[in-house]
């Protein structure tokens, strides 16, 4: 783990960077990133201009989450809702997932950062597809920081994805003669996308927008919300600390009471 002095070279003014606890930090965090649209068009562009100003967002994102110890950073990238917009935008935005993915790629290999996706990646287009699988052949042996990219990620699909995926195996257990297998939460959570990834412990939304959008539901009943109106392409490192940083002063308690 880096110094905070080089994670943080030049604060704001009113920001410290050393009233982070680095033994307090958060292991998952997952990030809805909005605003791309409205960040180009205050500059009279076109939305793929903010999808492509919003990598630096990333980029920062990553190396800053990776550099304090968050173990698990998910990325909101493309839902399942999101077909629905022009098509110019959307053939853009697939190929600047490929082009990107490939481009970051070895860096994100020599910083030890495992990536996988969630979502249907049957829906995406070729050149897409394989992009991603090429960052998980060549990075899943890594132990560092896990980035989960949530592409043609709907989390109520993904429900009824697992739901049936129960169904499918409790019938061929009762054609057997045998017993299905009890549902619970933990055995439920391990039929999802997220099986094996804990649930996020932050999740931040930019934009000032105060909606899930059919993101994790399931694995946020008890993740703590941190909404901002920065657009997403002017979201970086001091912003995603002032997330940990009110992060840190919540008190947890998980339908709990204090003690």
């Amino acid at each position: 783990m880096k110094e905070l002095s080089y994670i943080y070279p030049d604060p704001p003014e009113g920001l410290d960077p050393a009233q982070l606890d680095l033994a307090r930090i958060p292991e998952h965090v997952a990030l809805i990133m909005d605003g791309n649209g409205r960040w180009a068009k205050i500059r009279g562009k076109q939305r793929l201009f903010g999808h492509k100003a919003g990598i630096e967002a990333v980029r920062e994102s990553i190396r800053m989450a990776s550099d304090v110890g968050i173990r698990y950073l998910t990325i909101y990238s493309f839902s399942s809702e999101n077909w629905k917009r022009p098509l110019d935008e959307v053939s853009g935005l697939m190929n600047l997932f490929a082009v990107t993915m490939l481009a970051e790629l070895d860096g994100l290999h020599e910083e030890h950062v495992r990536v996988m996706t969630i979502g249907d990646a049957s829906g995406l287009p070729q050149k897409t597809r394989d992009a991603f699988q090429k960052a998980w052949e060549k990075t899943k042996d890594n132990d560092g920081m896990t980035l989960v990219i949530a592409v043609n990620y709907g989390s109520r699909a993904e429900i009824l994805h697992a739901a049936q995926a129960y169904a499918d195996a409790a019938i061929k257990a009762v054609q057997a003669g045998e017993k299905p297998d009890p549902l619970d939460e933990e055995s439920f959570s391990r039929l999802l996308y997220t099986a094996d990834i804990p649930d996020p412990d932050l999740l931040i939304r930019t934009s000032g927008e105060m909606r899930i959008s059919n993101f994790l539901l399931w694995q946020l009943a008890y993740t703590e919300f941190y909404c901002t109106p920065v657009l997403w392409p002017d979201f970086d490192r001091y912003e995603f600390l002032r997330a940990l940083l009110d992060y840190q002063g919540r008190n947890r308690r998980y339908g709990g009471v204090n003690s």
